[in-house]
């Protein structure tokens, strides 16, 4: 089977004028839906950081006191987040906007790159380009633009540990799957998931710097680190409301069918072990091939899916899920997939998600990542590992089984053609795949009802006039 991405079903233009015109028209059309369809977020999450750090650096003020003006929500990671965020401090806001877009963008590179970009370079300039104009209409990435959210920059970090270990460099994986668990819980999942794999040194290196960064925050901030761990970290109403259509988790789900109730604890207590032993029953068999891909895919869904809140804009985990699968030659799925993940369809039910349809419509991006849990092809042998880990060997095998060549010439198979074979079954391959050795509140702030996600005039009007307190 060929490995990297496979051949698209249509024509692609063979010109570089007619790969320009496609690039070109696909642009506009990304301009196009971005003008009608209302994405305006205002750059909310990035105004509440920066705001946060202002309030604790320059008046004196505690980092969980600090409120959004015109809202009631305001900082809900840990404080090892905030200590990251201090250089906010030294800069103006539009310059923070400036600043984030361009961490994103950096971030978004690193992932593509990781994925699928040893196969994306054999396009080119064209390559790259198609996939950043179909990345820009991928609701969670461009809802992670817009907020000013830290969601792709968490990716890049834990997805470095996956290339590390699919390059036979596992002795230095851990680090930034540590860096993105003290700074959101959520990732705390992947260092589950090198325990599952027997990759113990990465799971401690990860503990390690985790618990050294968190360490260090409550150094720096001994109060606020008290209060996250003993109060905010348990108070889910500082995140938003859990039936908010935008929370796409399985508690989401519970929550909507309970409204205007409380969900059962129970229940998304059994759901979440139910998803969690699917997870480690799949995850082993990707771990047992190597398919690290595949592994850090599964356990990207898993943490939407048994997260107290998952956000729509912290779907961009289930980007290595659509790598694998455009590796397995799941075009079509992938392309229905990614079309209902660009549609905004769940904001259809934002202000009544009652019924049958309201229930399959308003968790629809939930059923999508559940699906993928379930059915995502993984462990066969090389199937899911990216372009970019196949290294040649150090030293070609020794030459075997001279002798079947010596006895066909001596048969009087002669001619290149016999010659060749033999000495090719003689020599084996010459290179190959080297083997490799084998929540935190995770929504950032949300208006409890308002929020600039699903209609114009709730993008336009939101910052003139916040939803009240």
């Amino acid at each position: 089977m060929t490995r990297g991405l496979p051949q698209v079903s249509f024509r692609l233009p063979r010109t570089d004028r007619g790969r320009l015109f496609l690039v070109l028209g696909l642009a506009a059309a990304v301009i196009a839906f971005t003008a009608t369809v209302p994405l305006l977020r205002d750059w909310f999450d990035l105004r509440v950081y920066y705001g946060t750090i202002d309030a604790w650096v320059h008046h004196d003020g505690r980092i969980y006191d600090y409120l959004l003006p015109g809202t009631t929500y305001g900082f809900t990671y840990p404080p090892f987040a905030a200590l990251s965020m201090l250089p906010m401090a030294l800069i103006g806001l539009h310059t923070a906007i400036a600043i984030g877009l361009l961490l994103n963008l950096v971030a978004l590179a690193a992932v593509v790159w990781i994925l699928v970009g040893p196969a994306l370079r054999r396009y080119g300039w064209f390559g790259f380009a198609m996939a950043a104009c179909l990345l820009a209409l991928f609701e969670p990435v461009r809802d992670t633009f817009s907020f000013g959210q830290v969601n792709l920059l968490l990716l890049a970090l834990v997805l470095s540990d996956a290339w590390l270990l699919a390059t036979g460099r596992g002795r230095r994986a851990g680090v930034g799957i540590g860096l993105a668990a003290a700074i959101k819980l959520t990732p705390a999942i992947f260092i589950g998931m090198l325990l599952l794999a027997g990759r113990r040194r990465a799971a401690g290196v990860a503990t390690a710097v985790a618990a050294a960064a968190t360490a260090l925050a409550a150094w720096v901030a001994p109060d606020a680190s008290r209060f996250y761990w003993t109060h905010a970290l348990w108070d889910t109403d500082r995140i938003g409301r859990l039936d908010y259509v935008s929370n796409q988790s399985l508690q989401g789900v519970l929550a909507r069918l309970a409204a205007p109730g409380e969900p059962s604890k129970a229940l998304w207590a059994a759901a979440a072990v139910l998803v969690l032993w699917v997870w480690a029953r799949r995850t082993s068999r990707a771990v047992a091939d190597e398919d690290w891909i595949a592994a850090f895919a599964l356990t990207g869904l898993t943490a939407c899916l048994v997260s107290p809140i998952t956000w729509v804009h912290h779907l961009v985990w289930l980007l290595p899920s659509f790598a694998v699968l455009l590796r397995r030659r799941r075009v079509r799925v992938a392309g229905i997939l990614y079309a209902i993940l660009c549609s905004s369809l769940v904001w259809l039910w934002f202000h009544d998600a009652s019924g049958l349809d309201g229930f399959v419509g308003s968790n629809a991006y939930t059923w999508i990542t559940l699906g993928l849990l379930l059915w995502l092809p993984v462990g066969q042998p090389g199937a899911g590992r990216p372009p970019l880990v196949r290294r040649a060997r150090a030293t070609l095998p020794a030459p075997r089984q001279a002798a079947p060549a010596i006895a066909a010439a001596a048969a009087g198979q002669s001619g290149p053609s016999a010659v060749g074979s033999a000495a090719g079954r003689a020599a084996g391959p010459a290179v190959g795949t080297g083997r490799v050795s084998r929540s935190e509140p995770t929504g950032s702030t949300r208006p409890e009802a308002w929020k600039p996600q699903s209609s114009s005039e709730r993008a336009s009007s939101y910052t003139a006039n916040p939803p009240p307190s």
